[in-house]
């Protein structure tokens, strides 16, 4: 029964060469835990995995998640900013590593906390963060990526008077459905002043 299948199989994969097979993959519905740094876990390590590449890794510790943040930028090409990755080593170890995941662990629970640096004061400062929160792995400013342009974001909101609340909201919340199936994971530890200035320049790009 094998053999029959392979053969049809074979015949009918000859007879509809010429017809384009589309695959669609059902949306990422999970987002990381937050927690000081889980922004550049959603900006970083979805552009590539789900949330379940990392969950279902074994609970081990932090230089098993710093090698493994190291060879996803050196070997496969993330492209995570060499200043980012002992940030990122931390949150996946902390999160989700031996320290958290065992019943015997004392490491309290780490809360949201606003990043450290300094915030940005106005909208030409906005790539800037964005770079730092790694919003450039889904979006660029004049071409569709993962998710849409800045620049298409822009034009499709030059027009409503609540634009600037709308994006904000989506920056906080996340979600999908606007722009496609795929999912913006939320990013609620982006302080007012920090979204404002994502917001400015994103509205400044029409």
């Amino acid at each position: 029964m094998k053999k029959l299948i392979l053969v049809l199989g074979g015949f009918v994969g000859t007879m509809l060469s010429a017809v384009a097979l589309e695959i669609h993959f059902p949306p990422e519905t999970g987002a990381f835990k937050q927690a000081v740094g889980a922004e550049l876990a959603n900006g970083q390590c979805l552009v590539c995995h789900s949330v379940e590449y990392v969950t279902t890794q074994p609970k081990m510790p932090r230089p098993f998640w710093k090698a493994s943040v190291v060879k996803m930028q050196q070997k496969y090409g993330a492209a995570i900013p060499d200043s980012q990755v002992e940030a990122l080593a931390d949150y996946l170890a902390t999160n989700y590593g031996v320290s958290t995941n065992q019943s015997t662990a004392t490491t309290p629970p780490t809360s949201p906390t606003p990043p450290s640096s300094t915030t940005p004061q106005g909208s030409s400062d906005g790539p800037a963060l964005a770079t730092r929160l790694g919003c450039f792995g889904c979006h660029n400013p004049t071409t569709k990526i993962i998710g849409p342009a800045y620049h298409d974001i822009a034009v499709k909101y030059k027009s409503d008077p609540e634009a600037a609340g709308k994006i904000e909201d989506q920056i906080h919340k996340g979600g999908s459905g606007k722009w496609g199936p795929m999912i913006m994971p939320p990013f609620p530890q982006v302080n007012a002043q920090e979204t404002r200035t994502l917001t400015d320049w994103i509205l400044g790009l029409k």
